[in-house]
């Protein structure tokens, strides 16, 4: 189990050049908990995330790390306590899964020390935690775009820290890889109690593996709470410009976002309203063209 951090920013202005992009923003994360960060492109996500991982300089306001501004904490003590896995992670040429996993073990290691028992067994739990230690000898950029993932996450594992911040870890994978790596990110948080943020663009997998949800418009947080607190029509309008209804999913219990376009739209849309109709037992939605409008509702 892992030491409980807290992470949060305070009056954070963010600008690129003359463009702001965060301004006065404040916000704390759960400590011991998965926040999801969601919004609509360009609402500033990515860059609050940056912004924590000490990637971006604030113009203004600052992230605390246990109540300590993170640009006062040296870089090696910083990286053995929060870790970031960005969007697309670029592996050098050849390297092999182990090695990669390996890297992760860096902030823990002391100049010119030698590779340790410790970082063995480090390297060699993460693999095993992510069901890639069969994988150990492959070239990573051999793998298939689920199995890197989760590469990537064995190496932020195999860094140990208290904190983990993912950006967009579902990006590009297909369902069945979603649902894999979102599970192995709450196996994490639930057996060594890290602090997880991560930016996802599907809010009904934020919904249902997030204790906490973070609605970013415009650069600034428009909503924070559990997820059945902000996933409701209004705000859905509010923050994406989507005409929705919200029902409960018939699996894990969380708010489900059902889009409304233009097209395949029955009358049932006009019927119910934000968490009145709640599909439990043998019930189910009305329809296919339902289903698979809920499997696509995006961020």
């Amino acid at each position: 189990m892992t030491e409980t951090r807290s992470l949060s920013a305070e009056g954070l202005g963010i600008a690129y050049g003359d463009r702001a992009i965060l301004e006065g923003l404040d916000i704390a994360f759960a400590p011991g908990g998965v926040t999801a960060i969601v919004g609509p492109n360009g609402c500033g996500k990515s860059t609050l995330l940056r912004a924590c991982a000490r990637l971006l300089k604030p113009k203004r306001g600052s992230v605390l790390l246990d109540g300590r501004a993170i640009d006062a904490q040296p870089t090696k003590a910083l990286a053995r306590i929060l870790g970031l896995l960005p969007q697309n992670p670029i592996a050098p040429e050849g390297i092999t899964v182990a090695d990669l996993v390996g890297r992760g073990r860096h902030p823990h290691q002391r100049a010119l020390a030698r590779w340790s028992a410790a970082d063995t067994a480090a390297v060699g739990a993460a693999l095993e935690a992510t069901g890639v230690a069969e994988l150990a000898d492959r070239p990573v950029d051999e793998l298939s775009g689920g199995q890197r993932q989760r590469v990537w996450i064995a190496m932020a594992l195999a860094q140990e820290t208290e904190v983990l911040l993912l950006d967009e870890p579902t990006t590009y994978l297909d369902v069945t890889h979603q649902l894999e790596v979102l599970d192995l990110v709450r196996d994490l948080n639930r057996s060594r109690g890290t602090t997880i943020v991560m930016v996802l663009h599907d809010l009904n997998l934020a919904a249902r593996y997030a204790d906490e949800l973070v609605a970013m418009r415009e650069g600034a947080v428009h909503a924070v709470g559990a997820p059945s607190e902000v996933l409701r029509a209004e705000l859905v309008a509010a923050v994406f410009g989507l005409d929705s209804r919200i029902i409960t999913d018939p699996v894990s219990g969380t708010p489900l976002v059902i889009p409304i376009g233009r097209h395949h739209v029955t009358h049932s849309s006009e019927a119910p309203e934000p968490h009145e109709a709640e599909l439990g037992g043998g019930d189910r939605l009305e329809s296919g063209r339902d289903r698979g409008a809920a499997a696509r509702a995006r961020g």
